[in-house]
C-alpha cells in the first residue's frame, strides 16, 4: 500500500467541536453519533486510526478559528463551530486545537514536523519500516489568518511549530478577502507577510480572493502553495484554482492539493439540493490530471482532501467510504497511463519535495 501525505485534515477542530475521539475506528466513530443532529453525523470519514490503516502518515492539521468584527449582515452568516467575537477568542481558540495535536504528539500518536530533518526522517520511517508505533506526522497549519493577532504574534506562533499560513477563510478576515468575494490584502498584511518572509513561514494560496491573491505572490517571496484546492476550469467558482494561478503557483515551485469535497469536483452542484451519486474519485482523478496537464509536469499534482471539513460522505465522491478511499485515485491514474513514479509523486512525494525545500 502507497505511502500518502494529504495536505489539508482539520483533525483537532473535529475532535473538539464535533467531540470525536479521533484514536477510534470509524465505524465505532458513526456507531457513537448515530443519533446526533447535525450535518455529515454518522458520515465522518477521517480518523488517526484509520489513517494508520490507509498508510497516511504524514498531513498539514490545521487549526481554525474566525474573528467576525464587525460582522455585516450581507457576509456569509455566522457559524457557532469556527466563529467568535475578535482576533484573541479565536486565538485562544486555535490555542485550544494546538494543545489537542500536543497531547497526542505526548502519548505518541502524532509528532510535530518543524524541519525538514524531522520530516525526512519520519517519511523514511513510513516509507520503509512502519509499525503500529510510528507516529502519524503533522505540519502544523492554520486556515484562515485571524489567531495572528497582529503581525508582532507571527513569531509567537513559528515558535508554536506554525509553519504554513493561509490569510482568509470565507469572506473577509483580519488580513484579507476570502472566498465568497473579491476584493484586496487589508494593509496590515504587508507587514504581516514580512514577517512570514524573515521567519520563513510558508504561504498557503488557498481560500484567498483572486486580487488578494496577486497581491500577496508579488509582495511574498517566500515559497508558495495550495493546500486544497481544485481546478476552477473544470467547476467554476471563486474558491477553486484558475489554470493562470495554477502556473504561477507551478513556476514558483508550489503544489496544489485536490480537494475531496463533491462540490468543488463536479459543476452545477447546489448545496443542501444535489446528491453525490455522480461524484466519483475519476472526479479527483481529473482535476489531478488537469493540473499534470497544464503544467506539462507530476510534479506539482498532489493531495489535499479536506474530508471531515465539516461534511461526510454525503458530501464525498459516491464510491468513497473513508479515507482510506484516497488509494483508489493510484489505479485511474495508472488506466490512464501514469507510471509508478509519478504516481508516488501525485500521493506523497511532490509533498515531501516541496516542504523539504521549504522548512527549515
Amino acid at each position: 500500500m502507497r505511502f500518502i501525505f494529504d495536505a489539508h485534515l482539520d483533525l483537532s477542530w473535529n475532535a473538539l467541536a464535533f467531540d470525536r475521539d479521533q484514536l477510534m475506528p470509524i465505524a465505532d466513530l458513526r456507531d457513537q453519533e448515530e443519533h446526533r443532529p447535525g450535518k455529515s453525523r454518522s458520515r465522518n470519514t477521517v480518523s488517526l486510526h484509520e489513517m494508520r490503516q490507509a498508510n497516511i502518515g504524514i498531513c498539514l492539521a490545521t487549526v481554525l478559528a474566525r474573528s467576525r468584527t464587525p460582522f455585516k449582515p450581507t457576509e456569509e452568516p455566522l457559524r457557532t463551530d469556527i466563529d467568535y467575537a475578535n482576533q484573541t477568542c479565536a486565538y485562544a481558540i486555535a490555542r485550544g486545537q494546538l494543545a489537542y495535536y500536543e497531547a497526542l504528539h505526548q502519548q505518541g500518536h502524532m509528532q510535530q514536523l518543524r524541519d525538514k530533518a524531522a520530516i525526512k526522517q519520519l517519511a523514511n520511517q513510513w516509507l520503509n519500516n512502519a509499525d503500529e508505533h510510528t507516529p502519524i506526522g503533522y505540519i502544523l497549519s492554520m486556515e484562515g489568518a485571524d489567531p495572528i493577532i497582529s503581525p508582532d504574534y507571527v513569531q509567537h506562533w513559528w515558535d508554536l511549530g506554525l509553519r504554513t499560513v493561509c490569510l482568509a477563510h470565507y469572506g473577509p478576515s483580519a488580513y484579507a478577502m476570502g472566498t465568497g468575494g473579491d476584493g484586496p490584502l487589508k494593509p496590515i498584511a504587508g507587514p504581516l507577510l514580512s514577517e512570514f518572509d524573515r521567519l520563513g513561514m510558508i504561504l498557503d494560496l488557498v481560500h484567498t480572493a483572486d486580487t488578494a491573491l496577486a497581491q500577496a505572490m508579488d509582495l511574498f517571496g517566500g515559497p508558495v502553495f495550495v493546500s486544497h484546492g481544485n481546478c476552477r476550469k473544470l467547476v467554476p467558482g471563486d474558491r477553486q484554482i484558475s489554470d493562470e494561478q495554477i502556473k504561477l503557483i507551478a513556476q514558483r515551485g508550489g503544489v496544489i492539493g485536490t480537494v475531496l469535497d463533491a462540490w468543488m469536483l463536479t459543476p452545477d452542484w447546489t448545496k443542501g439540493q444535489t446528491t453525490n451519486e455522480n461524484t466519483t474519485m475519476v472526479d479527483v482523478a481529473n482535476h489531478i490530471d488537469h493540473v499534470c496537464q497544464l503544467t506539462g509536469s507530476t510534479d506539482h499534482a498532489a493531495i489535499g482532501s479536506d474530508l471531515d471539513g465539516g461534511f461526510g460522505t454525503e458530501q464525498s465522491p459516491y464510491d468513497m467510504n473513508s479515507v482510506s478511499d484516497l488509494h483508489k485515485v493510484e489505479s485511474i491514474l495508472s488506466d490512464r497511463g501514469y507510471l509508478d513514479d509519478a504516481i508516488n509523486a501525485i500521493m506523497h512525494g511532490n509533498w515531501l519535495r516541496f516542504f523539504g525545500n521549504a522548512l527549515p
